[in-house]
């Protein structure tokens, strides 16, 4: 499994092509591609590697992850996968835009089909599972491939600290029990892929988390 990161709008937010190189096919993690320049990039990389993009999937709603939905359902005809529990996100969009400061262009699309705990994504030969991570967002979802020992977090953990719970939605104590009791329980060694900053692993965040509690 191959992963080619793309740094996005004034957020910094990671959007993430995860692909196959034997079978070439990819999905394309929380496009948060702020304007035709920024998609154009990630386009030519999936057709310089002869890339076929089957889905889009977002971690969770918030515009900055999700802005460059449009782009990358049109271009790449793939289908969007987000959790149900984080529509209102979607539907509140240009509240989001105000919210976040963010200049909306378009309505952002419906997704096709909805994501639970415990569904699974094939990427090639790599097989990703859901997993609930409520807390900075309602619907938050994290996907995990564990003979690639890789997690995509979202904004659910980063290196050296987790999300923000304080917009709407949000919750403390459900983002701490998404973090200490499913994601800390994955083997130490996981590669973390976060929606912002620098890449990290679980067994790193165990031990930078515990010693903050100390």
């Amino acid at each position: 499994m191959k992963i080619q990161p793309f740094v996005c709008n004034p957020f910094q937010e990671n959007t993430f092509l995860l692909y196959d190189e034997n079978s070439r096919e990819a999905v394309v993690i929380d496009p948060g591609f702020y304007n035709e320049a920024e998609f154009l990039v990630a386009d030519r990389f999936v057709k310089e590697n002869d890339l076929h993009v089957l889905r889009v999937l977002n971690t969770h709603l918030h515009l900055d992850h999700c802005i460059g939905n449009g782009w990358a359902l049109r271009k790449w005809n793939a289908a969007a996968s987000v959790s149900e529990k984080d529509l209102f996100w979607l539907r509140h969009a240009q509240m989001q835009a105000e919210l976040f400061r963010l200049e909306l262009s378009e309505d952002l699309p419906e997704p096709q089909t909805f994501l639970k705990g415990g569904d699974q994504i094939f990427v090639g030969s790599a097989a990703f599972q859901v997993i609930e991570v409520p807390g900075h967002s309602p619907g938050g979802l994290a996907f995990y491939a564990e003979s690639e020992n890789l997690l995509v977090a979202g904004d659910t953990l980063f290196q050296g600290s987790y999300g923000r719970f304080d917009f709407p939605g949000g919750n403390k104590d459900e983002l701490m029990h998404s973090i200490l009791r499913k994601l800390f329980l994955l083997p130490d060694e996981t590669l973390v892929i976060c929606g912002h900053g620098a890449m990290t692993t679980i067994g790193d965040e165990k031990a930078s988390f515990l010693g903050e509690l100390r």
